[in-house]
C-alpha cells in the first residue's frame, strides 16, 4: 500500500514538472516569436577621441542595420524605427546592409518604402552600404533605386569627407559587401593612407558655409561601414578609427553565459558590441550591430533588435 502511494506520487510530481516545462517551453516560443523581435532598444555608447585635439565639436550618429523588411518586419514597423531615430536629432545616420529580407518576396509598397527611408533626418547626412542581402536574389539594382531615392549616400568602395564647423571633418568609408560582392579593400582604404584628395568629397556643415577642402587624418575622424564584422582585421591594417557593421543580429538566439547559439559567416569572431583591435601604435573601435529584423527563423531569444547611438567630441 505505502508502495502505490509512493509510487502515485512520483507519478503525479513527475506530470507537474512536465506540465510546467511544457507550460515554460511554450512561453519562451510565444516570447521570442512576439515579445523580443518587436522590442527594439536604445543603445548607447560615448566614443572617446582622444588624438583629435582642440576645438571639439559634439556629434550624435546612429547606427541602424538588418532591418529585413518583409513578411517578418513590415513598414509599419520600420516606420516606428524611423520616428525612434529622429527622435535622438542624430548628426549622422548610416545604416550598415539587408535593408530587404529577400526582395523577390517583398510584396509591400516600393514608394512607401522609399518614403518612409526619406524622413530620416540628420543634418550632416545619411549614407549606407550594401549588405548581402541586398546584393543576392537579383537585389542590387532595387536596393540603390531605393536608398538614393531616399537621399542615402549609398557607398560602394567608396570615401567621402563631410566637413565640420570646427576645421575638422568626419570621413566616410563604404565598402562592398564581402560574401555577394565586389569589395576594394586596398584600393579604397589605400586613399586614406595617401594623403591625397579624397575623391567624390561631400562638404557639408550644420550651416552649410564652409568652403571646399580637404583634410588628412590627422585631422578627420574615419569611420569604415561594411557589413560584415569579421573583416576588421584587414581592416584595422589601415588609418581607421572606427568600423561599423551589422550581419550577425547577435545569433537571434542567445544562450546565458554561452552567447549567440550561431552567427553567419564572417560574423564569428565579433558577434555583438563594442570592440578595440590594435595593430601597432594603431586603435580601431569596431561595432557590430545586432540589427532589428530577423531572418530564416523569425525568433530572438536574449539578443534584442536594437538602434546604436554614438555620442563623440572631435
Amino acid at each position: 500500500m505505502l508502495g502505490e502511494i509512493l509510487s502515485l506520487t512520483i507519478v503525479k510530481y513527475s506530470i507537474s514538472i512536465l506540465l510546467i516545462l511544457i507550460i515554460l517551453g511554450v512561453a519562451g516560443l510565444i516570447y521570442a516569436a512576439y515579445v523580443e523581435p518587436k522590442s527594439v532598444v536604445l543603445t548607447r555608447h560615448q566614443l572617446e577621441i582622444s588624438r583629435l585635439l582642440d576645438k571639439k565639436q559634439g556629434l550624435t550618429i546612429v547606427q541602424f542595420s538588418d532591418t529585413h523588411v518583409g513578411p517578418h518586419f513590415s513598414l509599419a514597423q520600420l516606420k516606428e524605427v524611423v520616428t525612434l531615430i529622429n527622435e535622438q536629432k542624430p548628426d549622422l545616420i548610416v545604416f550598415t546592409g539587408d535593408l530587404l529580407d529577400r526582395v523577390r518576396s517583398f510584396t509591400e509598397s516600393k514608394d512607401e518604402l522609399i518614403a518612409i527611408l526619406a524622413e530620416l533626418n540628420a543634418p550632416l547626412g545619411k549614407f549606407a552600404v550594401y549588405g548581402n542581402h541586398d546584393r543576392g536574389g537579383g537585389g542590387s539594382k532595387y536596393y540603390r533605386q531605393v536608398m538614393e531615392q531616399a537621399n542615402f549616400d549609398l557607398l560602394v568602395n567608396d570615401v567621402k569627407t563631410i566637413a565640420l564647423a570646427n576645421k575638422k571633418a568626419i570621413t566616410i568609408v563604404g565598402l562592398d559587401d564581402f560574401l555577394l560582392g565586389k569589395p576594394k579593400i586596398e584600393e579604397t582604404l589605400g586613399l586614406l593612407e595617401q594623403g591625397e584628395q579624397l575623391t567624390n568629397l561631400k562638404e557639408q556643415t550644420l550651416s552649410n558655409q564652409l568652403p571646399s577642402f580637404t583634410l588628412p587624418h590627422a585631422e578627420s575622424f574615419v569611420i569604415c561601414l561594411v557589413h560584415e564584422p569579421d573583416v576588421a582585421d584587414r581592416i584595422v591594417s589601415y588609418p581607421v578609427d572606427l568600423q561599423l557593421s551589422g550581419h550577425s543580429h547577435g545569433g537571434q538566439v542567445q544562450i546565458p553565459l554561452l552567447g549567440p547559439v550561431i552567427t553567419p559567416s564572417l560574423a564569428r569572431k565579433y558577434k555583438e558590441g563594442l570592440y578595440q583591435l590594435r595593430q601597432g601604435n594603431h586603435t580601431m573601435q569596431l561595432y557590430v550591430n545586432r540589427g532589428i529584423g530577423t531572418t530564416r527563423l523569425p525568433i530572438r531569444m536574449g539578443s534584442k533588435p536594437e538602434i546604436a547611438v554614438f555620442s563623440l567630441e572631435i
